[in-house]
């Protein structure tokens, strides 16, 4: 990882994925579990491998999001284990993970709504993540809608991946869904992994005021800074997309902390802003 990044900011990862990626991913060295780590040990190491690339750029906090491509035989079972999961997660260090968001499939229709109510009330969730790339859906299906609608109701919060290369996650269509509930704060992430759909990213921000666009996988913070320029610090949100064992840390964080944004932006771009949108009180201990 390098030298520890210094700062003096109290920054929160909006983008970070829990569980093994391994049957989906396997042909990324960065999901592969090391041959000699023993399944006991799993969770431990895990756990220290994602505290380490946080701490090795100041990071103090991250929300952690259930990891899309799991296997899933027996349907809804499947997916609240994964959101057990990532809620007991959440609960092993709250200080350094005070937010957890859940995972429903849009193709479990109607017997998948009651899912939307539990992971709210039971398990204190504060989103549920669509990246349907793995969910067998377009992000403009009625049905990711009626159940975005039904989130909406509960007060969770919309995470809805856009990675550049994926049509069924195109901003496009993300546009469909934010401008169906216009008061409903949703939050974009990997909009910018892209030079085109960079410059599409400001066209479907002017038109849904509630979309919020996060930094994972932008090339550099240069491709982000137009946009503030023309919508406001208060529009962006820091994100890495980190889902691995290998802690690759952000190039753009260092970026973003030497630019010449002015100190109330950066505070807003690197916590600000989340914690605003997910109810997080700022500076919460351990």
């Amino acid at each position: 990882m390098g030298d520890r990044l210094e700062h003096g900011y109290d920054i929160i990862d909006c983008h970070h994925h829990h569980g093994n990626v391994q049957d989906s991913m396997g042909a990324m060295p960065t999901a592969l579990v090391p041959e000699s780590l023993k399944p006991e040990d799993y969770d431990r190491f895990e756990l220290e491998t994602r505290l380490a690339g946080m701490d090795a750029q100041g990071v103090r906090q991250a929300v952690v999001i259930g990891g899309h491509s799991y296997l899933r035989p027996n349907g809804l079972a499947d997916t609240r284990r994964v959101n057990d999961g990532v809620a007991a997660y959440r609960d092993r260090l709250p200080g350094r993970f005070p937010a957890a968001v859940g995972i429903i499939e849009p193709l479990y229709g109607e017997a998948g709504l009651p899912e939307i109510e539990r992971v709210r009330h039971e398990l204190g969730l504060v989103g549920i993540s669509f990246h349907v790339r793995f969910q067998g859906v377009s992000m403009d299906s009625p049905w990711v809608r009626r159940m975005v609608g039904r989130m909406v109701e509960f007060g969770l919060v919309p995470f809805l991946h856009a990675p550049s290369e994926s049509p069924e996650n195109a901003l496009w269509k993300i546009e469909s869904v934010a401008a169906a509930y216009p008061e409903a704060p949703m939050i974009v992430l990997d909009p910018f992994s892209s030079y085109e759909q960079t410059r599409q990213a400001p066209y479907v921000a002017e038109r849904c005021p509630n979309l919020i666009f996060d930094t994972s996988l932008a090339h550099t913070f240069g491709m982000v800074r137009p946009f503030i320029q023309n919508f406001g610090a208060e529009r962006v949100v820091f994100g890495t997309d980190i889902y691995s064992l290998v802690p690759h840390g952000s190039h753009v964080l260092p970026e973003i902390i030497a630019s010449d944004l002015d100190e109330a932006d950066k505070i807003a771009v690197l916590g600000g802003n989340l914690r605003s949108i997910l109810g997080l009180a700022p500076g919460g201990g351990e």
